[in-house]
């Protein structure tokens, strides 16, 4: 079967768990993800059902450098495999999905804030930013409320250098979001800082909404530049990024071009049928 093997998706029900083999997967030796929110439409839906009810939900952003990070870190396949939502970030993902014949839509978190924002302010829901620095969070908060009729964020909190996202700095700010009634945490940690506190929180707050967003509220307050809209068109904004830091994401950018090979491969095996049963075990 096709759908992940770990985590809160073995909840699924039979009609649920076939539907999901016609979604796009990721697999390596330890891990097994899938991309279960295929596109805009699907995330909107999702979210509005889940504010109606009142449900928790955390929600992840894959991308190569996920992919990455799941090979080598088991704490990072622990939280993924705990995420509820997960969505294509990154035009390979997207070009990969394409070639495995379940094609998906690019939805980066940066991206996905402004939409998720007007899905919570159409249900009356309160919100808070988690992670960078206070100035930015400032300056987020109040380009959201002027950009997003009816937004109300409650909480801003940047946590201090060195927050372990599963220690006790992780519980004061799920007090503070609780205290407040937050019912989305916005997460700008990082990976994996955001998806470790969202599967960490997700088993604390059950009625709070996890979504980790990367560098997306630094774009809003002018704390980064993001390439330009012409750059991103032409799915060139890794390059921009890389020019722009290349001591910290060249090396990155290398270690997700290697694992490439690989996920091709996966990608065809789903295309003609060739990952029925046990996800296949990477060639080193």
């Amino acid at each position: 079967m096709l759908w992940p093997r770990f985590g809160r998706m073995m909840q699924l029900g039979w009609p649920e768990m076939t539907k999901q083999e016609a979604l796009m997967r990721f697999w390596g030796d330890a891990f097994d993800v899938t991309v279960n929110v295929p596109d805009w439409v699907a995330l909107e839906r999702h979210i509005s059902s889940r504010l109606r009810a009142g449900d928790g939900f955390s929600l992840a952003t894959i991308n190569l450098d996920h992919l990455v990070k799941l090979r080598q870190d088991r704490r990072f396949r622990d939280a993924y495999a705990a995420q509820d939502l997960v969505v294509a970030d990154g035009n390979p993902i997207v070009w990969m999905s394409k070639l495995a014949g379940r094609p998906v839509s690019l939805i980066p978190g940066s991206d996905a804030i402004l939409p998720l924002v007007r899905i919570a302010a159409a249900h009356h829901k309160t919100l808070a930013l988690v992670g960078s620095t206070d100035d930015t969070l400032a300056a987020a908060k109040t380009y959201l409320e002027r950009e997003v009729p009816g937004t109300r964020i409650v909480a801003t909190i940047a946590p201090p250098m060195g927050f372990d996202p599963v220690g006790g700095s992780a519980d004061e700010v799920l007090d503070a979001l609780q205290a407040v009634d937050a019912d989305i945490a916005f997460l700008a940690l990082g990976a994996p800082k955001q998806e470790l506190f969202a599967a960490y929180g997700r088993g604390k707050l059950d009625h709070v909404g996890f979504i980790s967003i990367g560098a997306g509220l630094d774009f809003f307050s002018g704390a980064q530049v993001r390439a330009p809209a012409w750059v991103r068109a032409i799915a060139m904004e890794w390059l921009w990024r890389a020019v722009s830091q290349p001591a910290r994401l060249i090396p990155r950018y290398a270690k997700c071009f290697k694992i490439l090979p690989v996920e091709l491969i996966h990608a065809l095996k789903l295309r003609f049928g060739a990952a029925q049963g046990t996800p296949a075990r990477e060639g080193k």
